[in-house]
């Protein structure tokens, strides 16, 4: 009986061996290629836009910490080369970690500053930049992906900061306004900016900025605002040449916060009868999108004005019942708007009550 059952448990142990996967090598976490990097011109920096990887080329998600290598050339003034190879040695190599504080939207943008002699000696070269994700293995091998796509971008000579940036609140929305730099970033003459960019930022967050837009004139008008919320501005100096575009250094960040202190158009069309005893009152609705509704005022011959209505007035209508028989009349209406700013009175007409 012994026998047998140690001959059971050798089977089984057999079954249980032969049941056993071989060792798995450790996986090879080779980044994918980053397909989106751009480049801009930003006064003496270039700013590298792109969207690290996530995945390796296994479909998996990537483990290890990220790194990123960014690579730049340099090739004398005139046409872009339809071809640039990366140098051997990368400009520097950039953990993903550290670039945190550039991230938005699942982008980073990353600086790359410029000494001012590079600045100086650099003025119409072509830049061209790749970056070459990688993860680490056993003993610190690097495990590189492929180069990304190339970005490539002129130094242009752009000026200083626009100056004077200011901001005031109109009945239309925020108007920017400021004054063209004085100075050139190689400190020339100032070239004529080809147009200004906008950027608003709602929480003053350094990195938060987004373009509105691009204006030819050294003014703005930002129509789509909310009152009582602050608003944060800057503007940039955009220059071109051929099919490159360079942008200025921030201007000084202008901040505002709208109060609505501007009241609607007065009523307009008011018209009046005498009839069963009342009089009633009709005009022209008011277009304001925050109405809020009318008042109505009324004064006898030689007498003082009063309102007439306890609560607003919804609708442009009125009855007024308490006109007395026998007696002249003169009306009037004003609109108001949500924030209680009263508009001047419509035109007054005159009711006889016979």
């Amino acid at each position: 009986m012994i026998s047998r059952l140690a001959g059971l448990a050798g089977v089984c142990l057999l079954v249980s061996c032969g049941a056993q996967s071989p060792p798995q090598p450790p996986r090879l976490e080779r980044p994918e290629r980053i397909t989106d990097l751009k480049v801009a011109q930003v006064g003496r920096r270039f700013e590298l836009t792109f969207t690290p990887p996530v995945r390796a080329l296994d479909g998996q998600r990537l483990t290890k910490p990220l790194e990123i290598e960014i690579y730049r050339t340099q090739t004398p003034p005139g046409p872009a080369p339809p071809e640039v190879q990366p140098p051997s040695i990368p400009l520097t190599t950039l953990l993903i970690a550290d670039l945190t504080r550039y991230a938005q939207g699942g982008k980073f943008t990353c600086p790359v500053n410029l000494t001012e002699d590079e600045f100086q000696r650099g003025q119409g070269s072509i830049f061209t930049f790749q970056l070459r994700a990688l993860t680490r293995r056993f003993r610190d091998r690097p495990v590189f992906s492929e180069f990304s796509n190339p970005a490539q971008t002129a130094l242009l000579d752009v000026s200083g900061p626009a100056e004077n940036l200011q901001a005031r609140t109109t009945a239309n929305g925020i108007e920017l306004g400021w004054n063209p730099p004085s100075t050139s970033s190689a400190g020339r003459e100032p070239a004529v900016p080809a147009g200004w960019r906008v950027y608003q930022n709602r929480k003053k967050e350094g990195d938060s900025f987004h373009l509105l837009g691009e204006t030819s004139s050294r003014n703005d008008l930002v129509r789509d605002i909310e009152y009582d919320r602050p608003y944060f501005f800057k503007v940039r100096a955009v220059f071109r040449q051929g099919p490159w575009v360079a942008e200025s250094e921030d201007s000084p960040v202008v901040e505002v916060t709208p109060r609505d202190t501007f009241p609607p158009a007065a009523p307009e069309g008011l018209g009046a009868i005498y009839a069963a005893g009342a009089v009633e009152l009709i005009w022209t609705a008011n277009t304001e999108l925050d109405l809020a509704g009318y008042n109505i005022y009324r004064r006898a011959e030689d007498g003082p004005w009063q309102k007439v209505n306890s609560e607003i007035q919804r609708t442009p209508l009125w009855r007024d019942s308490t006109a007395v028989p026998e007696k002249k009349y003169f009306y009037r209406a004003t609109a108001l708007d949500l924030a209680n700013n009263e508009s001047e009175p419509s035109v007054e007409i005159a009711v006889e009550t016979k």
